[in-house]
């Protein structure tokens, strides 16, 4: 529904209100109404969703579209994609608010996984004029029959959150249902929204693809505070949650000073374990304190958001399912519990607190061990110097592309050579060649060498026209169901006997409990009864004791960014140290350096750590830049070599599987492994003859992709990696609703796939995919290259030590959780800290000497 073009002015709806725009929102409706495309990067809070709502009404003014003509409401117009669907109904009641004023033509609606069934008939029949959805929703559409007569007349898309995509296959997933908009509709215009992103005009260009984008910075003054709550007692030896519990009082009595709190944590079982520690703390607070994270089911996390946004609950144990743009205006402090791994991260959880335009926001770190307060200050430094992760989209992800062409054959179907054009205009594609097209055209049309055999593989067929069309409605089927790339370990529900879901829980931790046994999940104690078609059922436990529960998944690694910022602090601490002790510190307990305006120890986290840091200058050396700590020790489980290059867990992990192999090439010996964020640690039965590491020999350049493959179990990697591709490729079903298969099920469809892959069609790019994402992303070869050259680059300290020190103990740890129960661990570790103060005490160690300037050893 069109007519002719009129001028639209967005402010005056914001100056009946008694607003004023901001200068960039302003640019952003011009930019909008003149048809062009672009990003809009701007702080949490600053006014971003009604700088490109407003825009799409004045694209839509500027098109002609009817905006007060209440006869009829125009067809579908606008998408807003939005990466979360708890995000959907809070952008929805957002937008429709200036509606009644500005559009009241307009009809506005969502379509996620969570929309009911009554609302997905209704818009089957009509399509509201504005669509907030998920990519997963979007590409759905894209499988309709009617998906270009549905589609074609959207103008307007709007892609919030798009830092959160990037990176992603989700990401690329946008890009591939972008390519197909701008196929129906060349003149579509494309805005994403982003708070934390360090190259905003590479994540612009990923979006906007060929067109000639705009890159609009909000810069509205704002006051972000970033502080750290100081233990009372840092100890000089810590390790990972050696602090937990000590902060469990400073943390309620930092919520009971403020108003509502969002209390974040990486990972769902922390947040278990923190949200029983806050109540067994305060038991008053039953009913004001709550836990909000993804496996909890819908209904409760909706009544937490909205206790939130009421203002009702004093604090929320969260991980990353309220990172998003929710808006909670009356969250006043945000809590950080342990390392937010990321500058990124850090301050898109600073933006939940003072959630609106001129409000100051602030995040207070709790440290869970004593590293992390050098941490909390480096990660300070980093943002007020704007030191902010980027994002790079993945490189044609094959398995995406195979879902893809299923996905337009079922929407009307394609040509080859005009559909290959079209995905490379994605960003994502922009390299793909003509032969990777057709292996994934014939892969779909056939199976490929080894699935000829097999009809339900032949999932395309051409036409009498040449047109690839989708012959079979099973197939069809199946296809809309596997639909995405988010890909986890299977889940299933958690229900009471009695009825009623509380949330899901991964097979295999249900896999693990016997009936009788308790587990804590969703805040509750929960008693096991019984497994009966893929679903948990549960009682109330009569005790408040059980495991918690937990979920596979990786540990986020310490960001590039943040580790360069954690080097240059320890870096300028260690100078400071020998500046005020040049002779070296005395026997005696010294006190910090001073804390003059700049340096290190004038962060309080400094001076808070400097019990720990004294320990370690004391017993070794601090990390510098230019130069590489190396740490030797002998104990009666062997030989432990310790190395530093803080590049972050994947890194590490890449590391020290390389550098053990090629110790091992050299010397015949057998290693294990531990790793964290600033190191890791080899443990030999024999002696490591350092030589090879001192000359530069095992951290040489050359071959290292042959090393890399030769030091991992490979084979192991890829298998694992290969599950997530199988079944983002379609190649393995996950069922049926209420006939789910199982996690064994699913792993060992896709193991078959991959042996049969290996054996009867070696070429097949799905394959070498996995490999290839095996080494960028769990092992980030590409950053590994970065920090062995870096390396290579490097002075070597090597430190010979009576007692492990602050910095190696911590890596230890990671090993004993492995093989120790927690009584014989924390015995054991009471042993070695023991033997260790005795050494402090009565330290057979000569002076420390000056410690040298940092110098450069090039090595041929």
């Amino acid at each position: 529904m069109t007519g002719r073009r009129r001028r639209y002015a967005p402010g005056a709806w914001f100056e009946r209100h008694g607003w004023k725009p901001f200068p960039f929102q302003r640019e952003v409706w011009s930019a909008m109404a003149a048809g062009r495309s672009g990003l809009l990067h701007a702080t949490t809070g600053a006014g971003k969703t009604y700088a490109v709502w407003f825009g799409a009404l004045a694209r839509a003014a500027a098109l002609g579209v009817a905006t007060d003509d209440a006869r009829q409401a125009p067809p579908l117009g606008v998408l807003w994609l939005t990466p979360m669907r708890a995000l959907a109904a809070d952008t929805t009641r957002s937008l429709t608010l200036p509606l009644a004023e500005e559009a009241p033509a307009w009809t506005i609606g969502q379509r996620t996984g969570d929309t009911a069934s009554a609302e997905r008939a209704r818009q089957d029949r009509r399509l509201p004029t504005a669509l907030v959805t998920t990519p997963e929703s979007l590409t759905l559409m894209l499988t309709r029959a009617s998906a270009q007569q549905d589609l074609a007349g959207v103008h307007t898309v709007i892609v919030d959150e798009w830092h959160e995509l990037l990176g992603n296959k989700r990401g690329v997933q946008v890009q591939l249902a972008l390519a197909r908009l701008r196929h129906w509709n060349p003149q579509l215009v494309v805005w994403g929204l982003s708070a934390t992103l360090g190259n905003s005009a590479e994540a612009m260009a990923t979006l906007v693809g060929d067109a000639q984008g705009q890159l609009v910075v909000g810069r509205v003054p704002k006051d972000l505070a970033i502080d750290t709550l100081l233990p009372a007692d840092v100890g000089r030896f810590s390790w990972g949650g050696h602090l937990g519990a000590q902060m469990q009082m400073p943390v309620v009595e930092e919520i009971e000073r403020s108003g509502p709190t969002l209390v974040f944590t990486n990972v769902r079982s922390q947040a278990e374990a923190w949200y029983q520690l806050l109540l067994a703390a305060r038991p008053d607070w039953a009913g004001l304190v709550a836990l909000h994270h993804g496996s909890l089911d819908k209904s409760v996390r909706e009544w937490v958001e909205l206790g939130l946004k009421e203002g009702r609950l004093r604090a929320v144990v969260a991980t990353s399912s309220l990172d998003l743009g929710v808006d909670f205006l009356p969250v006043e402090r945000v809590l950080q519990i342990g390392s937010a791994k990321g500058v990124a991260r850090l301050l898109q959880r600073a933006g939940r607190s003072g959630h609106a335009p001129g409000r100051p926001s602030r995040v207070t770190l709790v440290p869970t061990q004593a590293l992390e307060l050098v941490e909390g200050a480096a990660a300070r430094r980093a943002a007020k110097a704007g030191q902010v992760e980027g994002r790079h989209t993945p490189a044609k992800p094959l398995d995406v592309l195979v879902q893809h062409l299923v996905t337009v054959a079922l929407g009307g179907g394609f040509t080859p050579d005009a559909l290959y054009e079209e995905v490379r205009s994605a960003p994502a594609y922009a390299t793909l060649t003509r032969e990777e097209f057709d292996w994934a055209l014939a892969f779909v049309e056939g199976g490929g060498s080894s699935l000829g055999a097999y009809p339900e593989y032949h999932r395309v067929l051409p036409d009498d026209q040449g047109v690839y069309r989708v012959p079979d409605a099973g197939i069809a089927r199946r296809h809309r169901m596997g639909v995405g790339t988010i890909v986890s370990d299977s889940t299933m529900p958690i229900q009471w006997v009695g009825g009623g879901v509380l949330g899901h829980l991964e097979e295999s931790f249900i896999a693990r409990l016997n009936p009788g046994d308790c587990f804590i999940f969703g805040g509750r104690a929960l008693e096991y009864v019984r497994t009966r078609d893929m679903t948990a059922y549960v009682r109330k436990a009569s005790s408040r004791s059980g495991k918690l529960a937990s979920w596979n998944g990786a540990k986020m690694p310490l960001s590039s960014e943040l580790a360069d910022a954690i080097q240059a602090l320890l870096h300028q601490a260690a100078r400071e140290v020998a500046e005020t002790y040049p002779d070296g510190l005395p026997e005696a307990e010294a006190p910090p350096p001073p804390a003059r305006k700049g340096a290190a120890f004038s962060e309080p986290e400094l001076r808070a750590a400097w019990p720990m840091l004294q320990v370690q200058v004391r017993l070794s050396h601090l990390p510098q830049a230019g130069r590489l700590l190396v740490e030797q020790y002998r104990s009666r489980e062997g030989h432990h070599l310790f190395v530093y290059p803080f590049g972050g867990r994947n890194v590490h992990l890449g590391l020290a599987q390389l550098l053990a192999w090629r110790f091992s090439q050299q010397q015949p010996n057998t290693f294990s492994i531990s790793i964290n964020d600033y190191g890791f640690e080899l443990l030999s039965i024999h002696p490591v003859e350092v030589a090879p590491l001192l000359d530069g020999r095992v951290l040489a350049e050359d071959g290292l992709m042959h090393d890399m493959l030769a030091s991992l179990n490979s084979s192991a990697l890829a298998r694992k990696r290969f599950r997530e591709i199988a079944r983002v490729a379609g190649l393995v079903f996950s069922g049926f609703p209420g006939a789910a298969k199982s996690t064994r099920q699913l792993q060992a469809s896709s193991s078959l796939f991959y042996e049969v892959f290996r054996k009867y069609d070696a070429g097949n790019r799905l394959l070498s995919q996995a490999e290839h994402e095996v080494l960028a992303q769990e092992l980030e070869l590409g950053r590994l290259g970065e920090v062995l050259a870096r390396m290579r680059a490097q002075q070597i300290d090597l430190v010979p030590l009576q007692v492990p020190t602050p910095m190696s103990l911590p890596l230890m740890v990671e090993r004993f959780r492995e093989q120790l129960s927690t009584e014989k661990l924390a015995d054991r570790l009471a042993r070695i800290v023991a033997d260790a103060e005795k050494v402090l005490a009565h330290p057979p160690l000569p002076p420390r000497p000056r410690l040298p300037k940092p110098r450069i050893v090039r090595r041929r």
